[in-house]
């Protein structure tokens, strides 16, 4: 990506109010602003988990949900979804399904730096072969619903906070799961 990114602040009620660059937003009092969280699937109806590459600024070398980002200026969701995705994985995406539009979370990581993100959620089907980017994704994997759901349960420590969060929502797995059986 050539273009420097930036956020979107948005104020308690989400109206936008301002902007800032992506890398300076995020320190130990991150202001709220919008972000998007996507979980892929593949046809056989399995989710890609991704460990975030070592040199990101927040929660590096953990797993997480397929791929996360921000909207830019002028950008749709959807618009935002598969520039990132493409970005970050190499993903072409079909079916993209809003699956948590109202998730909300502000979380802080090991080193201090914040989260505080109004962020919906979706769920999209991948059209081709994954490229991961190394500066992105360390690895990726393929697992059922079921799978990542039992593991979630298990060891949240293990995850991203906003992966255990937004799976926590019975609304969530019930919506993840008719998206995966659909692609199977």
């Amino acid at each position: 990506m050539s273009k420097q990114e930036h956020v979107i602040l948005v104020n308690d009620q989400g109206e936008i109010c301002g902007t800032q660059e992506k890398h300076s937003a995020h320190h130990a009092s991150t202001p709220l602003h919008l972000a998007f969280s996507c979980w892929l699937f593949n046809d056989q109806g399995e989710l890609l988990l991704t460990r975030r590459a070592l040199a990101k600024k927040a929660w590096p070398g953990v797993w997480t949900n397929s791929v996360c980002g921000h909207p830019q200026e002028g950008e749709t969701f959807e618009q935002a979804l598969r520039r990132r995705c493409r970005f970050e994985v190499g993903a072409e995406l079909a079916d993209i399904t809003s699956v948590l539009p109202a998730f909300r979370y502000r979380e802080t990581d090991p080193s201090g730096i914040v989260e505080n993100e109004l962020c919906p959620v979706y769920a999209a089907r991948l059209t081709n072969t994954l490229e991961l980017n190394p500066n992105e994704v360390l690895e990726g994997r393929w697992v059922s619903p079921q799978a990542i759901f039992a593991s979630l349960d298990a060891t949240p420590w293990a995850f991203s906070p906003w992966m255990v969060l937004q799976a926590g929502s019975p609304q969530m797995r019930n919506q993840l799961t008719r998206f995966a059986t659909q692609q199977a």
